[in-house]
């Protein structure tokens, strides 16, 4: 099932360093909005992912801590359209 832009666009942004709505609208409607669809489901795994991973008992706090981190911040670059063609501003 295909999900909604606002269904794509339901996350916390409230960690996010450089998020700007109107920056992410003019994203899904513009030239790169199917890549950028493309992005914001990949941040979702990655979320899904990170998850995954800070639920683990084999491994390391350190480890596991920056490996989560790490995916978040893959997370907020695909969401921030830094990875567009046009980029951040």
């Amino acid at each position: 099932m295909r999900q909604g832009d606002e269904e794509l666009l339901d996350f916390d942004t409230s960690a996010l360093e450089n998020w700007d709505a109107e920056r992410a609208r003019a994203a899904l409607d513009g030239a790169d909005g199917a890549l950028y669809r493309n992005h914001l489901r990949m941040a979702l795994l990655l979320d899904q992912w990170a998850e995954a991973e800070n639920g683990r008992t084999d491994t390391g706090g350190h480890y596991k801590a920056g490996y989560v981190q790490a995916l978040g911040d893959v997370a907020a670059f695909l969401r921030q359209t830094y990875y567009l063609p046009a980029g951040a501003d």
